[in-house]
């Protein structure tokens, strides 16, 4: 109702020109006649000058407020330009029907007080008119404000106070109608006169009695498990949740506490995010020359502007992807540190060409992001899989050694371990390389570590956008899982892995339980403000190269821990390099032959783990899950 009612003065004034001609005649005629009857005490005598000169009056004044731009039906916008243009059209017309009236059409008998009596009332008329358009719809518009959002509060402590005072503001938009908090000391208690009405985990029966439509977290330290069980109460209430920004973000001043977000994925990782002490990187980073491949991707984004951050001397910054180099560019520029950087549109296996760009820069660290990723795809694209992966890799880390570089990071994948797919099998090889490969001057490091949240092509944005297309979500296996990090943390081991492991060493995050990807679907669910019931999980079977459950270690490795303690260290009973230096030109040779079967052998011949053929787990899925579907509750047919 409110809607229409805002509405009606455009729909009227600025849809119906006509109208507003006619309602500035009724304006102008009626001020006449108001006039004359004040000045021959509420009679009317004269009536052939007052109609005669009243059509002449008419005329004149809607010239004139054409004139002066006052044709117009944007009334709930007028202002004192408005009222200044009323007084000038009043005036001009005033003058130009004395003029006429009496001069050109000599009708002297016209009463010289009208025509004074006439411009007032017609001035106000018109003011006034605007003025209460303007009331109106302000009015309207209050009314709107003066219904806010019921909102319940999370947290009772200082974050809870200072979004209180933001909600207390003026036009707000919310009011709170109570607080819950764990501390049963504060439970009967008020925080800016809003009473603490209970326990988080009291929350569905309290919005029962105190209704609500919406839940504000106001905890913003709260670690991803406090964060999984308030969400989770909130789910059971029913409502939709936002919480405030983290501490670290409003200490750092890239947001404010009356800043409200989205509930992300990364507040449901189910572990605290894994703090690393960087202070070691700084010293090592400062001053160098550091070139980043794959820099346009999730982690090498990310790599390259936590890197700026500890001052290099120089930053080049090398993909394929001519876009992906433009936007990186766009959001380094301003991040920059005093470093000088450099965007380099080139391919890793192109071999003169990365020669001629390490011959130009001379980076003195390396770390290589760039490569085939894609599990599907790669089991398609075998050659080409190899031929990235691996050759490029080779020639990459061979022209290192030869421009001098000093410290070479390889990010490797949970993947690599007892392979499955191509992908994986591929970093292995890169593992194996890294690790064997003489010292000659140069140290190589390895860092493996699980999926990234949110990264490009991985599960959670394919789900946000069947989510948001309305699509049924697609997943695998109802028990698939896999080990999840925020790409901080997989840039954080990155750089810590660089700082800390000595020459052939394998460095993995621990990374806690893995996530079933079920779970993170219904968590996705839940944080789009829909039901699990309104969304179906649909199971499509394993494809080719996946398997329910990646590892972090080979059973025959040796995991030592590192001055970090949740990154660990690997040790392996690893080829002599002479001979993985012959496998590697075996290989190479392998991508001659017509088909991926000679690839594969040789594949395994150098990783023994590596299983390529379809298992029975992966026949037995697609049989049992084709042609079914399953809802995200309870996951029955």
């Amino acid at each position: 109702m409110r809607r229409y009612v805002v509405r009606l003065p455009q729909i009227l004034f600025s849809k119906r020109p006509v109208f507003i001609y006619a309602f500035h005649a009724a304006l102008v005629a009626g001020s006449l006649v108001l006039g004359w009857l004040l000045r021959f005490d509420f009679s009317l005598p004269y009536r052939r000058i007052l109609l005669t000169s009243g059509l002449l009056l008419l005329v004149i004044r809607l010239i004139a407020l054409r004139l002066f731009n006052l044709n117009h039906g944007w009334w709930h916008f007028a202002s004192v330009s408005d009222a200044i243009n009323i007084l000038k059209a009043v005036a001009v017309g005033s003058v130009a029907f004395f003029a006429v009236n009496r001069y050109l059409f000599d009708v002297v008998a016209f009463p010289r007080s009208i025509y004074f009596l006439e411009a007032v009332l017609t001035a106000c008329f018109l003011a006034g008119a605007r003025l209460a358009s303007r009331v109106l719809v302000e009015s309207v518009r209050r009314d709107a404000v003066l219904s806010p959002k019921r909102v319940l509060v999370v947290g009772a402590g200082y974050a809870a106070e200072m979004v209180l005072r933001e909600l207390a503001r003026p036009n707000s938009g919310y009011v709170a109608v109570g607080c819950v908090d764990d501390a049963k000391y504060k439970i009967g208690g008020q925080i800016r006169g809003v009473p603490v009405l209970g326990t988080i985990e009291e929350l569905e029966t309290l919005v029962q009695f105190n209704p609500a439509e919406e839940i504000l977290i106001a905890i913003p330290s709260a670690s991803g498990k406090q964060m999984r069980r308030i969400t989770d109460a909130c789910q059971r209430a029913k409502l939709p949740f936002k919480t405030v920004p983290t501490l670290s973000d409003i200490i750092r001043g890239h947001a404010s506490i009356n800043q409200f977000r989205e509930v992300s994925l990364e507040d449901l990782l189910g572990r605290e995010p894994v703090q690393v002490d960087l202070e070691i990187v700084r010293r090592q980073i400062v001053g160098r020359r550091i070139l980043v491949t794959g820099a346009a991707g999730s982690i090498g984004s990310e790599l390259c502007r936590q890197i700026l951050d500890y001052g290099p001397a120089q930053l080049v910054c090398l993909d394929q992807s001519e876009t992906g180099l433009y936007f990186l560019r766009l959001s380094l520029v301003d991040h920059k540190n005093g470093a000088q950087l450099a965007f380099r549109v080139a391919d890793v296996c192109d071999i003169e060409r990365v020669r001629c760009l390490l011959t130009e820069y001379s980076p003195e660290i390396i770390f290589h992001a760039a490569a085939y990723k894609h599990v599907p795809m790669m089991e398609s694209n075998v050659q080409e899989a190899v031929k990235n992966n691996v050759l490029g890799f080779m020639g990459l880390l061979n022209l290192a050694g030869e421009a001098g570089c000093k410290s070479f990071v390889l990010i490797s994948s949970d993947k690599a371990v007892n392979p499955t797919n191509v992908m994986g099998a591929t970093k292995r090889i890169c593992e194996l390389i890294t690790s064997a490969k003489p010292l000659n001057g140069m140290r190589c490091v390895s860092v493996r570590f699980g999926n990234v949240l949110g990264s490009s092509g991985s599960v959670v944005p394919v789900l946000k956008q069947q989510l948001c297309n309305h699509q049924p979500l697609t997943i695998t296996h109802p028990d698939i899982k896999r080990f999840f990090m925020i790409t901080p943390e997989a840039v954080a081991l990155v750089l810590q892995g660089f700082a800390i492991g000595s020459h052939g060493d394998i460095l993995v995050l621990d990374m806690g339980e893995p996530v079933k990807i079920v779970d993170l679907a219904r968590s996705l669910i839940r944080l789009s403000g829909k039901s699990e019931n309104d969304v179906e999980i649909r199971f499509t079977g394993l494809r080719d190269g996946e398997k329910l459950k990646e590892e972090l270690f080979y059973e025959q490795e040796k995991v030592m821990p590192t001055s970090c303690d949740k990154i660990k260290r690997t040790s392996a009973l690893l080829s002599d390099w002479a001979r993985l230096s012959r496998q590697l030109e075996e290989l190479r040779a392998s991508l001659t032959i017509d088909g991926a079967a000679p690839i594969r052998a040789k594949i395994k011949e150098i990783v023994p783990e590596y299983i390529f053929q379809e298992n029975d787990l992966q026949q037995d899925s697609s049989e049992f899950l084709a042609g079914r579907q399953f809802r995200a509750a309870g996951g029955h047919d």
